[in-house]
């Protein structure tokens, strides 16, 4: 049986949250995953926190894990993983735009590769966002030597045993995945990407393009490059 834990940060989906912990439910019981979500509110300000409370007291595979305040989507996603027990962890974004049950085809992989990263085949944003994606990408393969194809798709899984040598110690909000991957390379971690479906956001607001998480990044990006040479 495949075991498995899922961070999967929240912040102000209220509208969407519920349904994505009774999609990846459903998952585990219909593939027979020995599964576990840890949902991180990231200090939300609407419902978010309160509907994850609730769905915890029915939902034997739920944990939840509160930020008190909005500490970024890198903080969130690690406490999540932090807090995972299962022999492989991952994560996904917690607003609709991933199934969970397209994980299936990256733990195939499991069995040769130690991490596996998702590529979305066709992305679901809007166009700016895509054109502010590839100029990421561009920068963290200039600055930091490492090269992923859609670096920040938010679907990845790896064995529990390597997320000592893989966790991101310094980002706490865009750079997270950058970071991942900069670790998992400067460690030898044996890595395979594989394409997974991308869905439209139905509800909330994206914050990746605020100019503060954009600031933010950039500060990141230079104490990591920092850090490195």
């Amino acid at each position: 049986m495949i075991s498995l834990s899922i961070s999967l940060p929240c912040f102000n989906e209220e509208a969407a949250v519920e349904k994505v912990i009774n999609d990846t439910v459903t998952w585990f019981h219909r593939d027979a995953i020995d599964g576990e979500i840890i949902a991180v509110n990231d200090g939300s300000s609407d419902r978010t926190g309160e509907i994850l409370d609730e769905l915890c007291l029915s939902t034997e595979s739920l944990k939840v894990v509160h930020h008190r305040q909005n500490m970024g989507y890198g903080a969130a996603v690690r406490s999540g993983l932090d807090a995972a027990t299962k022999a492989n962890i991952g994560f996904m974004d917690g607003d609709g735009q991933f199934c969970a049950e397209d994980f299936r085809e990256l733990l195939l992989n499991l069995d040769q590769y130690q991490l596996v990263i998702g590529r979305r085949r066709k992305r679901a944003d809007p166009f700016m966002r895509k054109a502010n994606a590839t100029m990421y990408n561009w920068l963290v393969r200039a600055w930091l030597g490492v090269r992923v194809r859609d670096i920040n798709c938010a679907m990845k899984v790896w064995e529990r045993e390597i997320w000592p040598l893989i966790r991101p110690a310094q980002s706490t909000g865009a750079l997270f995945n950058a970071e991942l991957m900069l670790r998992s390379q400067n460690s030898d971690i044996r890595w395979h990407q594989v394409p997974v479906l991308h869905y439209p956001r139905e509800s909330g607001v994206q914050t990746g393009a605020k100019l503060s998480v954009i600031l933010q990044m950039f500060r990141e990006l230079w104490e990591l490059k920092k850090s490195v040479t």
